[in-house]
Formats: structure tokens, sequence, C-alpha cells
């Protein structure tokens, strides 16, 4: 790359610049990123993100759309979920969903396990549903029964989960609250908030009965930001073409957007607004490296609980505690930890920055300043001879052993 800072007419070569290189194309040094998204990226990822300029109606780029697509239901062990694929954040995926599947005054039901479950929730209020909410004490799940006593009291259009609440690393059982929903109310339809659990946990979308997941492209399906992926049910379409009421959204709206992926699949181009087209070029890269790679899926879910069990035993040796109550509930693509006594946010987070690592602070507005949290999803946990985990614990350690000697 420095090669482009010094001649800029490079940029505008052909890719074969890059294949003709005698070495292989690398990134820069760069501080490790190990935040619960963005995470690392894999090289090949980024020189697909280079891609040369490309008209979104060109197929090759019709066909690279229709790859990401079919591969992206691939990841979910789907046969015929739909997938939308659309230029926005995992934030745009509450949209979609708030706007394209639920009617004024239609009653929703948000399990909450921490920050991002409330904004889901306030998402479904700026759209005129009205919600309920069933609260987990902090670091916990919600109770199955709670959960059943919810459906049985009231009929729900639809109930959201939040695989893994980023703001806890919180992981809930999605299946086992998909068979209650399915055994109690079978009509209320089961969102998964998956940003920071797809292709870093296992979901099967078919065999669980799960009707719409959604997430985006930073974190575990290991991409820059800025594309919106959420997949929907047969089931979930129906309910959505019989609404009694128009959608009360413009670029959100399926109805603009499902002719677009049912083109895109067919590998033909089709408008309705300009698609994020290198990062769909990226996208493709990383899903292929991610369902055709040396690393079956399974074996990807469990490098990423190996990585995980390892990380937070280490880092519990050293006096940090983990914010998920127990190891059931323990989310495999980050940690969430809890600083030992007498320590605090500054002690650590600007020491591992100094180090070259990229850590997260606490967004969970009860205990904010008393928490920490790492990423270890992707490349991070697939590829261990990077050596991420390593740097992060060495750094880790030393970190800690200053700021005690710092308070003595």
């Amino acid at each position: 790359m420095a090669a482009l800072v010094r001649c800029p007419s490079l940029l505008y070569r052909p890719l074969r610049f890059f294949a003709s290189m005698s070495r292989k194309f690398v990134q820069d040094p760069h501080k490790l990123l190990l935040i619960p998204g963005p995470i690392e990226v894999a090289d090949e990822v980024l020189y697909a993100n280079a891609h040369p300029s490309m008209s979104h109606m060109s197929p090759d780029f019709a066909s690279a759309f229709g790859d990401c697509i079919r591969m992206t239901r691939d990841i979910l062990y789907s046969k015929d979920a739909q997938p939308f694929l659309i230029a926005g954040s995992g934030t745009f995926g509450w949209d979609q969903v708030s706007a394209n599947l639920v009617e004024p005054d239609e009653d929703v039901l948000v399990l909450n396990c921490g920050y991002f479950a409330e904004g889901f929730a306030d998402c479904l209020h700026a759209y005129g549903a009205k919600v309920d909410q069933l609260t987990a004490v902090i670091g916990g799940t919600v109770k199955l029964s709670d959960i059943e006593a919810a459906l049985k009291r009231k009929k729900y259009k639809l109930i959201t989960v939040t695989h893994v609440d980023t703001s806890t690393a919180v992981l809930s059982n999605i299946k086992v609250v998909a068979e209650l929903v399915r055994r109690v109310s079978p009509d209320t339809l089961i969102v998964l908030d998956a940003v920071c659990s797809v292709a870093s946990e296992e979901i099967q979308m078919d065999a669980w009965g799960i009707d719409v997941v959604l997430t985006a492209s930073q974190k575990g399906l290991g991409t820059p930001p800025g594309l919106s992926i959420v997949v929907v049910s047969q089931m979930a379409l129906k309910v959505f073409e019989n609404r009694s009421t128009p959608v009360r959204t413009y670029y959100a709206s399926w109805k603009k957007w499902l002719p677009i992926m049912k083109a895109y699949e067919r590998n033909a181009a089709a408008y309705f607004a300009t698609p994020p087209v290198n990062l769909i070029y990226a996208y493709r890269a990383s899903l292929t490296q991610i369902t055709r790679g040396p690393v079956s899926l399974q074996d990807r879910f469990e490098a990423h609980k190996d990585t995980s069990r390892r990380f937070k035993k280490f880092a519990e040796s050293l006096g940090f505690k983990s914010v998920p109550l127990t190891e059931d509930v323990s989310a495999n693509g980050m940690t969430a930890l809890y600083f030992p006594d007498g320590i605090i946010a500054s002690d650590i987070v600007p020491s591992l920055l100094k180090k070259d690592v990229v850590v997260a602070g606490g967004i969970h507005s009860a205990i904010k300043d008393k928490y920490f949290r790492v990423g270890h999803m992707g490349v991070t946990a697939v590829n261990p001879e990077r050596g991420d985990m390593d740097k992060i614990s060495d750094a880790l350690a030393e970190t800690l052993k200053e700021a005690k000697a710092s308070k003595l």
C-alpha cells in the first residue's frame, strides 16, 4: 500500500497490479482491534474491498451480489429464507423489522438483557408498536417461566431476542426460547437480533423456527462496517405481504427491496437505491472464507468457544470477573469483564491502547464505569497463528501489574 501513496496513479490500475506483486497483499501495521465490532478483517477481504469501481447494474456485480445472498442463507442453515443486504448499520435492521412487520398499536414483547434490547424497544415504539419488556438481571437472561406467562397473558405480533447483547456479553439460548414460543404462541413471529452473534454463534434458522435474523457486516462476518443484513422466513414474508396498513417507511420498505434482492439472486441487476458495491465484493470474499474455506462452520463455532473459554479463564486468573453470571449465558465472540477492586477504566483501557491493543469501555448505564469489553470474533478466533489473543493476554497482565504498582 505504501507504493500507492508514493504513486497515486497506481490507484487507477486494475487489480492485476496487486496480483502481479511478488509478495502477498498484506495490511499496513496497525493497532490490534479487539472491540466487539468492527473486528480485525482478513487481508483477502480488504483486498476485495479495493476492487475497481463497478456499475451496480453490471452482470459481474449482479453475480457477486447473488453469491452473497446465497451464502448468507447458508451461514444460517436456511433453505428458503429471504436475505436483504442493504447499505446501513446493524441498527437499520431494527427499522426494517419495526416498519415492515409491525402495524400501529400491535403488541410486541422484548426480552431485555441489556442496552441493545432497550434500543430495539425504542425503535418499535417509534413505529407505533405497543411494547412490553421482560428485563433480566444484569448478566443474566430472561426466565423461561416469565416468557411463558407473558405469552399466555397476551397475544403478541412478535417477540424480539438479542442473541448476544453487546453491552453485557450475555448469550440467550434462542433455540430453547423459540421452542417455547412455538409451543405457547405459534403465530408470534420470533425476531433474533444477531448483530453480535452471526458467524460466531450457531444459528439454525429453519430447524429452530426463527422468523427474522438481523445482523451487520462488521462483527463475526468479518467485513468492514456499512452493510445491514436481515434474513426473513417465508412465514414472516407472508405476514408482511398480508398487512392491512401501508408500510410507514420509504428506504427500509421491503416492497422496494424484495424485487431487488430476487433479481440479484437470479444474477440480474435491478435498481432501487445504489448498493455499497465495493463492500459487497468484500462481503463475498469473507463469506467465501467462512462457508467454503478449510474450516467448516461447525469447527468455526468450536474455535470461538475455545478462544472464549481460554481468554475468560485467563482474565479471571488475573482477578477480573465476567459480567455474565454463568458460563452457559456467556457469549463466545466477546467478553465483558468487571475490573478488580481498586482498579478503574482509566487504569486499563488507555494503557492497553498504548500497547497497541484497542478494547471497548462499558456502555450499560447501570455498570458503565465498572467493566470493559473485548471482542474475539472472526480471524482473531479462527486463526490462532495470528497471535491476537496472546497479544491481548500479555498486554492485559502487564497493564494490571502496572496499575496495581501505581497505587502502592
